[in-house]
């Protein structure tokens, strides 16, 4: 059993997972990332192992399985529709 290290709950779950990332100045999306998530607040966990095979791929041991156009908008709170 984990224990949630935001909000200290014992129930969790596994799910797969989606995240970005940031390295090397640009921007990774990681998709169907196994990870443990707290029942209570939803913070997702991933294990060292999990976390140590992302780095890898994103560092450059992997392909990307596609490359994607992101659009960027800037929220000001002058900025009109």
């Amino acid at each position: 059993m984990v224990t949630c290290e935001v909000c200290h709950a014992k129930e969790s779950r596994e799910a797969m997972m989606d995240e970005i990332f940031r390295t090397a100045g640009k921007y990774v999306r990681v998709d169907h990332i196994p990870a443990t998530v707290c029942i209570r607040c939803g913070e997702e966990t991933f294990s060292r192992e999990t976390a140590e095979t992302i780095r890898l791929r994103v560092r450059g041991q992997a392909k990307p399985a596609k490359s994607i156009a992101l659009e960027v908008f800037e929220f000001t709170h002058a900025s009109k529709i």
